[in-house]
């Protein structure tokens, strides 16, 4: 009876997701849109919201950043071929325009590379600057076009491989259908180190639906790859690595209230990381007590 009631009051610590925010991410059909294997929400006894924090400089991380095919390069050049379209955030609410995802990919002080003329006859926009349809064309940004992708200079912008940090935004669902818990990946978000910007602040670049990603750019892709250093012969898509669970992240913050991280509630330093891997432990303790009486 302990057992359980230890149980219980870790559920009641983590469950704090809003139903307002969860009939948002639900269709008509009760799945939710951005889930690359949506659960249908009847079937969800139990759901967390969680988000992870990957510094691909990390060695067991290394795989996901091999020399020209780092997983932020394989990124970047897809929004410039125009095959996939980034986010203002990792909500996956409102798409990032063109002018803005140029602007952030610059350094501080120089130009987007686009002319006063060309800005004005609307290369590479629409509304929202990524071209007629719903995915860009040629003025997108595609290589070779006429768009703001190639038009600006490298040494204007700040290289891939200086973005070291993805922030992932996951969905922790039991499914009582199957009777085990699922990662469902919704978003990740590339991070510019406070290293590397000269302001000293850590940066956003942008954010990326997971299931867009898989579908547009992990799968039948040559350069997106995690890069096995032990065996080249078994390398693994990207997409393989995040459903094997092959990264090193860090537990940040879960879905509460307040919109706390853990470094909001437990402070900055030691604490905040034993209190993280707590957490953690304390999911996997959950899901394989979670039918104990």
């Amino acid at each position: 009876m302990l057992k359980f009631n230890k149980i219980v009051a870790f559920a009641a610590l983590l469950l704090s997701v809003s139903i307002g925010s969860q009939a948002q991410e639900r269709d008509e059909f009760g799945y939710n849109p951005n889930s690359l294997r949506p659960i249908h929400n009847d079937d969800q006894l139990f759901k967390k919201t969680l988000w992870f924090r990957m510094d691909l400089k990390e060695k067991q991380n290394k795989p996901f950043f091999a020399r020209n095919m780092e997983i932020t390069k394989v990124i970047i050049d897809a929004v410039k071929a125009g095959i996939l379209r980034p986010y203002t955030s990792d909500s996956l609410q409102t798409r990032m325009s063109f002018e803005q995802f140029t602007q952030n990919l610059t350094q501080p002080g120089q130009d987007t590379g686009l002319s006063e003329e060309e800005k004005a006859m609307g290369f590479g926009e629409s509304e929202d600057g990524w071209g007629g349809d719903a995915w860009g064309d040629d003025k997108g940004g595609g290589e070779g076009g006429e768009g703001g992708g190639d038009k600006a200079a490298a040494s204007n912008e700040y290289f891939p491989k200086q973005f070291t940090i993805l922030e992932m935004r996951e969905d922790l669902i039991f499914d009582k259908k199957r009777s085990r818990m699922y990662h469902d990946i919704q978003a990740l978000t590339i991070y510019l180190p406070a290293d590397q910007n000269p302001t000293g602040v850590e940066k956003a670049l942008a954010s990326f639906s997971y299931k867009e990603l898989v579908e547009n750019v992990f799968r039948d892709n040559p350069n997106a790859i995690w890069y096995n250093n032990q065996n080249p012969r078994e390398h693994r898509t990207l997409e393989e690595a995040f459903e094997l669970r092959l990264f090193a992240a860090h537990l940040t913050k879960y879905a509460n209230s307040e919109d706390n991280t853990i470094d909001d509630v437990y402070g900055v330093g030691k604490s905040s990381i034993v209190m993280s891997m707590q957490l953690e432990h304390g999911l996997v303790e959950y899901e394989s007590d979670f039918w104990e009486n």
